[in-house]
Protein backbone atom coordinates (compact mmCIF):
# COMPACT_ATOMS: atom_id res chain seq x y z
CA UNK A 1 0.00 0.00 0.00
CA UNK A 2 2.82 2.12 0.83
CA UNK A 3 4.69 1.79 -2.63
CA UNK A 4 1.37 2.59 -4.27
CA UNK A 5 1.68 6.24 -3.04
CA UNK A 6 5.61 6.62 -3.69
CA UNK A 7 5.04 5.55 -6.89
CA UNK A 8 5.85 6.80 -10.75
CA UNK A 9 2.25 6.72 -11.35
CA UNK A 10 1.17 9.16 -8.42
CA UNK A 11 4.19 11.39 -8.70
CA UNK A 12 3.88 11.55 -12.32
CA UNK A 13 -0.20 12.59 -12.04
CA UNK A 14 0.69 14.78 -9.01
CA UNK A 15 3.29 16.77 -10.86
CA UNK A 16 0.34 17.21 -13.67
CA UNK A 17 -1.74 18.48 -11.57
CA UNK A 18 0.24 20.66 -9.43
CA UNK A 19 2.09 22.36 -12.78
CA UNK A 20 -0.09 22.60 -16.37
CA UNK A 21 -3.77 21.88 -14.95
CA UNK A 22 -3.47 23.85 -12.33
CA UNK A 23 -2.11 26.87 -13.59
CA UNK A 24 -4.47 26.60 -16.17
CA UNK A 25 -7.26 26.21 -13.98
CA UNK A 26 -5.97 29.07 -11.48
CA UNK A 27 -6.58 31.24 -14.73
CA UNK A 28 -9.91 30.40 -16.05
CA UNK A 29 -12.13 29.02 -12.84
CA UNK A 30 -14.35 25.89 -12.91
CA UNK A 31 -17.04 28.33 -11.98
CA UNK A 32 -16.05 30.88 -14.48
CA UNK A 33 -16.49 28.07 -17.54
CA UNK A 34 -19.84 26.72 -16.23
CA UNK A 35 -22.13 28.91 -18.78
CA UNK A 36 -19.70 28.09 -21.54
CA UNK A 37 -20.63 24.29 -21.19
CA UNK A 38 -22.01 22.41 -24.08
CA UNK A 39 -25.12 20.86 -23.69
CA UNK A 40 -25.31 17.05 -24.27
CA UNK A 41 -28.58 15.25 -24.75
CA UNK A 42 -27.24 11.33 -25.51
CA UNK A 43 -25.25 9.13 -23.80
CA UNK A 44 -23.64 6.43 -25.91
CA UNK A 45 -21.63 2.97 -26.14
CA UNK A 46 -18.91 1.82 -27.78
CA UNK A 47 -19.98 -1.52 -28.23
CA UNK A 48 -16.89 -3.82 -27.83
CA UNK A 49 -18.36 -3.66 -24.77
CA UNK A 50 -21.11 -6.32 -25.92
CA UNK A 51 -18.91 -8.03 -28.21
CA UNK A 52 -20.03 -11.44 -27.77
CA UNK A 53 -23.61 -10.32 -27.33
CA UNK A 54 -23.36 -8.17 -30.50
CA UNK A 55 -22.35 -11.29 -32.45
CA UNK A 56 -25.00 -13.50 -30.78
CA UNK A 57 -27.65 -11.54 -31.47
CA UNK A 58 -26.67 -7.98 -33.18
CA UNK A 59 -30.71 -6.40 -33.03
CA UNK A 60 -31.58 -7.96 -29.85
CA UNK A 61 -28.53 -6.08 -28.51
CA UNK A 62 -29.28 -2.91 -29.65
CA UNK A 63 -32.86 -3.39 -28.80
CA UNK A 64 -31.86 -3.49 -25.27
CA UNK A 65 -29.41 -0.71 -25.32
CA UNK A 66 -32.13 1.53 -26.92
CA UNK A 67 -34.38 0.24 -24.00
CA UNK A 68 -31.76 1.31 -21.22
CA UNK A 69 -31.59 5.12 -22.92
CA UNK A 70 -28.28 4.76 -24.85
CA UNK A 71 -28.60 6.77 -28.26
CA UNK A 72 -25.07 6.79 -30.23
CA UNK A 73 -23.81 3.17 -30.58
CA UNK A 74 -19.40 3.61 -31.78
CA UNK A 75 -19.24 0.27 -33.64
CA UNK A 76 -16.19 -1.85 -33.23
CA UNK A 77 -17.04 -4.57 -36.00
CA UNK A 78 -20.37 -5.06 -37.75
CA UNK A 79 -20.40 -9.03 -37.18
CA UNK A 80 -21.27 -9.57 -40.60
CA UNK A 81 -23.96 -7.17 -41.33
CA UNK A 82 -23.40 -5.01 -44.65
CA UNK A 83 -23.32 -0.91 -43.73
CA UNK A 84 -27.00 -0.65 -45.43
CA UNK A 85 -27.86 -3.55 -42.79
CA UNK A 86 -26.34 -1.43 -40.29
CA UNK A 87 -28.10 1.34 -41.00
CA UNK A 88 -31.52 0.33 -41.15
CA UNK A 89 -31.55 -1.58 -37.71
CA UNK A 90 -30.36 1.63 -36.48
CA UNK A 91 -32.92 3.66 -37.83
CA UNK A 92 -35.61 1.11 -36.69
CA UNK A 93 -34.47 1.55 -32.94
CA UNK A 94 -33.74 5.49 -33.44
CA UNK A 95 -30.41 5.01 -32.75
CA UNK A 96 -27.29 6.69 -34.29
CA UNK A 97 -23.51 6.14 -34.72
CA UNK A 98 -21.78 8.89 -35.14
CA UNK A 99 -18.34 7.04 -34.73
CA UNK A 100 -16.79 2.89 -35.06
CA UNK A 101 -13.15 1.66 -34.46
CA UNK A 102 -11.62 0.93 -37.94
CA UNK A 103 -7.97 -0.89 -37.39
CA UNK A 104 -4.78 1.03 -38.22
CA UNK A 105 -3.91 -2.03 -40.90
CA UNK A 106 -7.57 -1.13 -42.80
CA UNK A 107 -6.77 2.66 -43.13
CA UNK A 108 -3.68 1.93 -44.66
CA UNK A 109 -4.68 -0.73 -47.76
CA UNK A 110 -8.08 0.17 -48.37
CA UNK A 111 -9.02 3.68 -46.82
CA UNK A 112 -11.88 4.28 -49.59
CA UNK A 113 -13.45 1.16 -48.48
CA UNK A 114 -13.79 3.00 -44.99
CA UNK A 115 -14.91 6.06 -45.93
CA UNK A 116 -18.04 4.19 -48.05
CA UNK A 117 -18.98 2.35 -44.94
CA UNK A 118 -18.60 5.70 -42.85
CA UNK A 119 -20.85 7.37 -44.99
CA UNK A 120 -23.24 4.54 -45.66
CA UNK A 121 -24.21 4.32 -41.64
CA UNK A 122 -23.79 8.08 -41.20
CA UNK A 123 -21.06 7.64 -38.84
CA UNK A 124 -19.14 11.71 -38.84
CA UNK A 125 -15.89 10.10 -37.16
CA UNK A 126 -13.10 6.91 -38.41
CA UNK A 127 -11.36 6.07 -35.26
CA UNK A 128 -7.35 4.25 -34.85
CA UNK A 129 -8.47 2.32 -31.74
CA UNK A 130 -4.61 0.93 -31.66
CA UNK A 131 -1.27 0.73 -32.82
CA UNK A 132 0.12 -2.27 -33.84
CA UNK A 133 2.51 -4.01 -30.41
CA UNK A 134 5.95 -3.68 -32.77
CA UNK A 135 5.28 -0.25 -33.98
CA UNK A 136 5.21 2.15 -30.63
CA UNK A 137 8.73 3.67 -31.04
CA UNK A 138 9.04 7.33 -30.93
CA UNK A 139 10.03 6.89 -34.85
CA UNK A 140 7.23 4.94 -35.20
CA UNK A 141 4.35 7.47 -33.42
CA UNK A 142 6.14 9.81 -36.11
CA UNK A 143 5.50 7.60 -39.24
CA UNK A 144 1.90 7.04 -37.31
CA UNK A 145 1.39 10.57 -37.08
CA UNK A 146 2.06 11.34 -40.83
CA UNK A 147 0.25 8.55 -42.01
CA UNK A 148 -2.79 10.22 -40.04
CA UNK A 149 -1.77 13.32 -41.55
CA UNK A 150 -2.84 11.75 -45.09
CA UNK A 151 -5.32 9.66 -44.16
CA UNK A 152 -6.93 12.60 -42.14
CA UNK A 153 -6.99 14.72 -45.27
CA UNK A 154 -8.26 12.37 -47.72
CA UNK A 155 -10.78 11.86 -44.80
CA UNK A 156 -11.80 15.52 -44.50
CA UNK A 157 -12.32 15.81 -48.08
CA UNK A 158 -15.32 13.04 -47.71
CA UNK A 159 -16.84 15.46 -45.20
CA UNK A 160 -15.77 12.83 -42.47
CA UNK A 161 -13.01 13.03 -39.60
CA UNK A 162 -10.49 11.14 -38.57
CA UNK A 163 -9.64 10.53 -34.53
CA UNK A 164 -7.22 8.17 -32.69
CA UNK A 165 -7.76 6.30 -29.79
CA UNK A 166 -5.39 6.03 -26.76
CA UNK A 167 -4.47 3.19 -24.38
CA UNK A 168 -2.35 3.39 -21.70
CA UNK A 169 1.26 2.58 -23.83
CA UNK A 170 1.25 5.74 -25.67
CA UNK A 171 2.75 7.43 -22.13
CA UNK A 172 5.45 5.25 -21.96
CA UNK A 173 8.69 7.61 -21.51
CA UNK A 174 10.55 6.76 -23.72
CA UNK A 175 14.06 8.25 -25.24
CA UNK A 176 14.65 12.15 -23.82
CA UNK A 177 11.62 11.85 -22.10
CA UNK A 178 9.22 11.96 -24.50
CA UNK A 179 6.18 10.04 -24.78
CA UNK A 180 4.46 8.52 -27.93
CA UNK A 181 1.26 10.52 -27.36
CA UNK A 182 3.76 14.06 -27.18
CA UNK A 183 4.46 13.30 -30.78
CA UNK A 184 0.53 12.30 -32.40
CA UNK A 185 -0.92 15.21 -30.47
CA UNK A 186 1.77 17.96 -31.22
CA UNK A 187 2.61 16.36 -35.07
CA UNK A 188 -0.44 15.68 -36.40
CA UNK A 189 -2.86 18.90 -37.98
CA UNK A 190 -5.28 19.29 -35.44
CA UNK A 191 -7.93 20.51 -39.25
CA UNK A 192 -7.46 17.07 -39.64
CA UNK A 193 -7.19 14.78 -36.88
CA UNK A 194 -8.98 14.62 -33.50
CA UNK A 195 -8.79 12.59 -30.81
CA UNK A 196 -11.16 10.12 -28.40
CA UNK A 197 -9.82 10.07 -24.28
CA UNK A 198 -9.88 6.98 -22.75
CA UNK A 199 -10.40 8.15 -19.38
CA UNK A 200 -9.21 4.84 -17.88
CA UNK A 201 -6.11 4.07 -19.79
CA UNK A 202 -4.86 8.11 -19.15
CA UNK A 203 -5.71 7.40 -15.56
CA UNK A 204 -4.04 4.17 -15.66
CA UNK A 205 -0.92 5.94 -17.22
CA UNK A 206 -0.62 7.66 -14.39
CA UNK A 207 -2.17 11.27 -16.61
CA UNK A 208 -4.45 13.40 -15.56
CA UNK A 209 -6.78 13.69 -18.54
CA UNK A 210 -7.56 17.48 -17.72
CA UNK A 211 -3.83 18.21 -19.30
CA UNK A 212 -4.67 17.57 -22.14
CA UNK A 213 -7.97 19.07 -22.61
CA UNK A 214 -5.93 22.46 -21.60
CA UNK A 215 -2.94 21.75 -23.79
CA UNK A 216 -5.07 20.71 -27.14
CA UNK A 217 -8.24 22.47 -26.27
CA UNK A 218 -11.29 21.61 -28.80
CA UNK A 219 -9.55 18.16 -30.31
CA UNK A 220 -11.36 15.93 -27.88
CA UNK A 221 -14.93 15.46 -29.45
CA UNK A 222 -14.76 11.81 -28.21
CA UNK A 223 -14.60 10.50 -24.68
CA UNK A 224 -14.29 6.70 -23.14
CA UNK A 225 -16.27 7.30 -20.11
CA UNK A 226 -14.34 3.99 -17.64
CA UNK A 227 -13.62 4.09 -14.62
CA UNK A 228 -11.19 2.33 -12.41
CA UNK A 229 -11.03 1.19 -9.14
CA UNK A 230 -8.20 2.25 -6.53
CA UNK A 231 -5.62 -0.73 -7.30
CA UNK A 232 -5.95 0.24 -11.29
CA UNK A 233 -8.77 -2.38 -11.61
CA UNK A 234 -11.41 -1.55 -15.02
CA UNK A 235 -14.75 -0.96 -13.29
CA UNK A 236 -18.13 -0.19 -14.13
CA UNK A 237 -18.59 3.56 -13.89
CA UNK A 238 -19.55 4.69 -10.76
CA UNK A 239 -17.99 1.84 -8.75
CA UNK A 240 -14.75 3.34 -8.93
CA UNK A 241 -12.56 6.61 -8.19
CA UNK A 242 -12.35 8.44 -11.01
CA UNK A 243 -14.13 12.13 -11.15
CA UNK A 244 -16.49 12.21 -14.56
CA UNK A 245 -18.24 14.76 -12.52
CA UNK A 246 -15.53 17.28 -12.52
CA UNK A 247 -14.00 15.99 -16.01
CA UNK A 248 -17.30 16.74 -17.89
CA UNK A 249 -16.93 20.29 -16.33
CA UNK A 250 -14.15 20.69 -18.82
CA UNK A 251 -16.52 19.78 -22.46
CA UNK A 252 -16.22 23.19 -23.61
CA UNK A 253 -12.86 23.27 -23.23
CA UNK A 254 -12.09 19.77 -24.45
CA UNK A 255 -14.73 19.99 -27.38
CA UNK A 256 -16.73 17.19 -26.20
CA UNK A 257 -19.64 16.08 -27.88
CA UNK A 258 -20.16 12.25 -27.71
CA UNK A 259 -19.83 10.23 -24.31
CA UNK A 260 -18.85 6.54 -25.16
CA UNK A 261 -19.66 4.47 -21.93
CA UNK A 262 -17.15 1.54 -22.36
CA UNK A 263 -15.94 -1.19 -20.02
CA UNK A 264 -13.80 -3.87 -21.63
CA UNK A 265 -14.69 -6.84 -19.70
CA UNK A 266 -18.00 -6.41 -18.17
CA UNK A 267 -19.04 -8.73 -15.22
CA UNK A 268 -22.62 -9.14 -15.94
CA UNK A 269 -22.87 -7.62 -19.80
CA UNK A 270 -25.68 -5.27 -20.23
CA UNK A 271 -26.75 -5.03 -16.48
CA UNK A 272 -23.28 -3.48 -16.19
CA UNK A 273 -23.04 -1.12 -18.84
CA UNK A 274 -26.63 -0.19 -17.77
CA UNK A 275 -25.39 0.71 -14.15
CA UNK A 276 -22.84 2.71 -15.97
CA UNK A 277 -25.42 4.35 -18.14
CA UNK A 278 -27.93 5.06 -15.02
CA UNK A 279 -24.16 6.48 -13.16
CA UNK A 280 -23.64 9.14 -16.28
CA UNK A 281 -27.50 10.08 -16.47
CA UNK A 282 -27.78 10.73 -12.77
CA UNK A 283 -24.46 12.72 -12.18
CA UNK A 284 -25.98 16.04 -13.07
CA UNK A 285 -28.54 15.45 -10.60
CA UNK A 286 -25.87 14.44 -7.86
CA UNK A 287 -23.41 16.63 -8.44
CA UNK A 288 -22.07 19.74 -7.30
CA UNK A 289 -21.12 20.99 -11.00
CA UNK A 290 -22.93 22.32 -13.80
CA UNK A 291 -22.79 19.38 -16.10
CA UNK A 292 -22.73 19.27 -20.04
CA UNK A 293 -26.19 17.17 -20.45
Amino acid sequence: MYKRFQSPRQSRRDFLKKAAVSAAIAASPVGTAVAQLRRVETIGIQLYSLRQEMADDFEGTLEQLAAIGFREMEFAGYHGKSPAQVRNILDGFGLTSPAAHIQLNAIREDLDREIEIAATIGQQYIVVPIVPANERTLDDYRRHAETLNIAGEKIREAGLTLGYHNHDFEFDVQEEGRIGYDILTSETDPDLVVFEMDLYWADRAGYDPKFFFLKYPGRYPMLHVKDSSYTGEMVDVGRGVIDFAEIFTYASKGGFKHYFIEHDNPSDGINSLEYSYNTVRDLRFNSSYELPF
